[in-house]
């Protein structure tokens, strides 16, 4: 087909097929590894198709062993052929390290496999469900001749359908839920002004997309927006109406890459799997010439030129990343002054010194420096993506460090930031009030960090940060944020365990469990909510015992004796529960090191340890005493 839609930021692999021959002979985890590198090339509907068969025949239906990420079990339920779309998803979840098992409903048989608790589809018990009707489906019952009135009622009855399969999803199956935005392939009988004619199915179509949006907000269902990936790419890169009638295939052969990309992107987000921070080269990436060479006066950027609006394009699509809570960073090979001036000096910089919350310019290689980013801002070097115009420095990076995302860059810059949101690296489920100060909370850390080095003892350092600890139980209004952290904190998470806002709304709703967002401000500024703690007095066991089912904190906040403060809490609320007894769990995955001992070393006793690294401790709340800190703790 042509003009069909491309993996274009990713790059190509000219020894594709070489390697794929080689990793059924691999051991498991080079295997694994060899997929994931492999995914992560421009592949077509073939190749996709023909690393999903690799992949099924070295693990077959089982996971890889040691996954730092939960595997999906995704049902996608809809009204027309979706067998072509598999293994496109499946490859994506690859892509971002994360094993999805897929199921399909018999043909136009997802309503009732939803009611029955007999069918296949609850066997299959998915973790998530994907929505895919399509339009000559979702049409039924519209004609042409109905007033404005009667084709009103035909949408609502259409939306009504739709959000039934939502409230089925969530009832009977507990799992989330994404709905796929209607493909428009009706033919237009009015032309420009179409909407002027009521029961037109392509009217309808426009009508019920946009109705969708706001229903999915209200429901807390993830849209799977092709309909705004199509105006992009255009229809005929998406539908052909011969294989439509062929084999109801909607979705083209040659788009389903990117099709399963747009589905992994939002698996991947609802597990914290998102890109954090994008890491700008300088030269020839944010502005045209080399500064060191060229001077202030002598970089290209700004009006007057095609090529420096095209840079100011890029700064511009940059700056409203980290408004809505990407965080920014620049990787240069430049002498720090020099790379510092266009910030502080340039006019038509639209990216200013405040806007970068790490600033690596020196003669060190990209590489070295990505990592030096990564530790600065105490993040995962897989939370990374890397622009540079340079394809040696792009190379060394993907060579070095294959965990970060190192996009390929167009030439022209003015073409950058659609490529960047076409990759969907910093793909969201919800926008918070702490996202949009994330830039700002790390530019305070900086100056945390200048108290510390001045301070002559940590119990100064710690007195002077004039820090107050602010709590309050779950909430509507915290919701999203909360379900936002436990989904994408990893590495100080005592469990890992994820939680939907249906879950998180149980908790609230449920007078033996309690949760807790704790928020830290100091004299620097507001860190945000910083810790989540759920506890679940526990039925099973012992009367009294509180299980803490999820406890985890910003890494940001470590070392100011929130640890202790927020144990104060936790005991008050386990009490208040009517517990005797804490019971922490720790579940060891490949990033949660870290807190291997949280609980011993706030005095439980560890009672059992399995080879894996599990745990089980417990805390006698009659023998608690409340741990004093260098925190004022008080209720919000």
């Amino acid at each position: 087909m042509a003009n069909a839609p491309s993996l274009r930021w990713l790059p190509p692999s000219p020894t594709f097929r070489a390697q794929l021959k080689a990793i059924p002979g691999l051991p498991m985890e080079r295997a694994w590894e060899s997929l994931v590198a492999l995914a992560n090339t421009r592949l077509d509907f073939i190749a996709t198709n023909a690393l999903d068969q690799v992949m099924r025949r070295v693990f077959a239906d089982s996971a890889p062993p040691g996954l730092s990420t939960k595997p999906v079990r995704l049902a996608l339920l809809g009204s027309s052929t979706l067998a072509h779309l598999h293994a496109a998803i499946r490859v994506a979840g690859v892509r971002r390290g994360i094993w999805i098992t897929t199921y399909e409903n018999d043909y136009g048989q997802y309503l009732q496999e939803l009611m029955d608790s007999g069918s296949a589809l609850h066997a299959f018990a998915p973790t998530e469900i994907l929505l895919a009707f399509d339009a000559h489906h979702l049409v039924q019952g519209l004609h042409v001749g109905m007033d404005g009135e009667a084709a009103e009622a035909t949408l609502q009855e259409v939306l009504g359908r739709i959000t039934q399969c939502w409230q089925l999803a969530r009832d009977t199956l507990g799992c989330a839920v994404q709905q796929q935005t209607a493909l428009n392939v009706m033919p237009a009988l009015m032309g420009n002004n179409e909407q002027r004619l009521p029961g037109s199915p392509r009217a309808l179509l426009a009508r019920l997309n946009e109705a969708m949006r706001p229903a999915a907000d209200a429901h807390g269902v993830d849209l799977l927006a092709i309909d705004d990936r199509v105006a992009i790419d255009g229809l005929d890169a998406w539908h052909d109406p011969a294989l439509w009638h062929r084999s109801k295939q909607e979705v083209a052969l040659p788009a389903a890459p990117v099709y399963g990309d747009l589905v992994g992107r939002l698996v991947a987000a609802r597990q914290g799997r998102s890109a954090k921070c994008l890491v700008l080269d300088l030269d020839n990436t944010l502005w045209g010439g080399v500064i060191g060479d060229d001077g202030l006066d002598g970089i290209v950027i700004g009006q007057g030129s095609p090529l420096g609006e095209g840079f100011s394009a890029v700064q511009d699509y940059a700056r409203d990343l980290s408004r809505r809570g990407v965080i920014l960073a620049v990787c240069s090979k430049n002498d720090e002054a020099n790379a510092l001036e266009p910030f502080d000096s340039h006019p038509d910089m639209v990216l200013k010194r405040a806007d970068i919350a790490s600033f690596q310019a020196n003669w060190s290689d990209k590489a070295t420096n990505i990592r030096a980013i990564a530790q600065d801002l105490n993040i995962g070097l897989d939370s990374l993506v890397f622009l540079d115009d340079n394809p040696f420095e792009r190379s060394l990076v993907r060579q070095e460090l294959p965990m970060v995302a190192v996009p390929e860059v167009e030439d022209d810059p003015a073409l950058v930031p659609r490529l960047l949101a076409d990759a969907g690296y910093f793909e969201g489920l919800a926008i918070t009030a702490e996202d949009r100060e994330r830039t700002g909370q790390y530019q305070s850390n900086r100056a945390r960090a200048s108290l510390m080095a001045s301070a002559t003892d940590l119990d100064g350092y710690l007195a002077g940060l004039e820090m107050q600890l602010t709590w309050r139980r779950f909430d509507s209004v915290g919701l999203q944020r909360i379900v936002q952290l436990i989904n994408k904190t990893n590495q100080f998470n005592l469990t890992t365990k994820r939680h939907t806002e249906a879950s998180i709304l149980e908790v609230m709703n449920d007078p033996n469990s309690f949760g807790l967002q704790l928020r830290l401000l100091d004299r620097f500024g507001d860190n945000g909510i910083i810790a989540i703690v759920i506890g679940r007095k526990n039925a099973d066991g012992p009367g009294g015992d509180v299980l803490v089912d999820t406890w985890l904190m910003s890494c940001r906040v470590l070392g100011r004796q929130v640890e202790p403060a927020t144990l104060n809490l936790l005991a008050k609320e386990a009490l208040r529960v009517g517990g005797t007894r804490l019971v922490g769990q720790y579940l060891p995955t490949k990033k949660n090191g870290m807190v291997r001992d949280h609980y011993a070393k706030l005095g439980f006793t560890v009672v059992e340890e399995a080879a894996d690294g599990t745990s089980l401790s417990i805390l006698d709340l009659d023998r608690f005493v409340p741990t004093e800190t260098f925190i004022t703790v008080t209720q919000a």
